[in-house]
């Protein structure tokens, strides 16, 4: 269901939002569906179970799934009306460089970053 990359510079609990938001968006996972609870999934993928708590309530506040106390975590589908992930992060990196160029971050160094993926952790 969710795979998970242990050399990826993402949090765990980030690739499994990442995970469910892309199996929403490509219906896999339809409104409604149940998703595994918190402790199956963990189980699953052998990781605490605080760490698919933090997942679903991210994704609860982002508006991807709804938790029904007693019940589970339940699909809302794409959030509508809300800005994509994608822009929400473009704009995100147009104000981190705006900071950076006016700290004096040479371009050539943020250029570099980019180049490495993001995996650039000096």
């Amino acid at each position: 269901m969710i795979h998970l990359d242990y050399r990826d510079a993402r949090p765990i609990y980030t690739q499994i939002c990442d995970g469910f938001r892309e199996q929403i968006r490509s219906g896999i996972l339809r409104q409604g569906d149940k998703l595994p609870s918190v402790r199956e999934l963990a189980t699953e993928l052998t990781i605490n179970p605080n760490t698919i708590q933090r997942s679903y309530r991210e994704l609860e506040i982002q508006g991807w799934v709804a938790s029904v106390p007693g019940k589970g975590s339940f699909v809302c589908g794409v959030p509508g009306g809300t800005e994509s992930e994608e822009e929400l992060l473009l704009r995100k990196f147009d104000d981190l460089t705006g900071r950076l160029l006016a700290l004096g971050v040479p371009p050539a160094m943020l250029h570099g970053r980019i180049d490495e993926g993001g995996n650039n952790h000096a």
